[in-house]
């Protein structure tokens, strides 16, 4: 049940619904729903969502809200993340409680993944 005034739901966009489907089903092992060939939902990430058809991207760089994933294995996600097909576009970097790395999807929207310290 949704609680109130809590992020209960996220939006981004997909230029290739398709390819958006396959890379996070590999990766993330998330579920889809279509409604229409311009959205897709998503389950099983956490929190849910969906994937608008769109020639835009989310960025860091743009402006754009970071998603940041969490990694009992980052290495292993990171070489997860290649073999799908997504873009390391940070190698692994420290930071004060952690490590963490950024990629892309298909669609170049920008994600990171982080570690924690004791799983470094």
């Amino acid at each position: 049940m949704p609680e109130h005034e809590k992020i209960n739901y996220i939006e981004l966009p997909a230029k290739d619904i398709e390819a958006t489907k396959s890379f996070f089903t590999s990766v993330f092992g998330w579920s889809f729903v279509d409604y229409g060939p311009e959205y897709t939902a998503f389950a099983n990430a956490g929190i849910d969502g969906g994937f608008f058809k769109s020639d835009l991207a989310a960025s860091t760089e743009n402006g754009s809200v970071l998603v940041v994933f969490y990694s009992d294995e980052l290495e292993k996600t990171q070489s997860n993340i290649a073999n799908a097909g997504g873009s390391i576009i940070k190698p692994v970097f420290s930071f004060p409680g952690g490590r963490r790395f950024h990629f892309s999807d298909p669609n170049g929207n920008e994600y990171a993944v982080w570690s924690a310290v004791d799983n470094a």
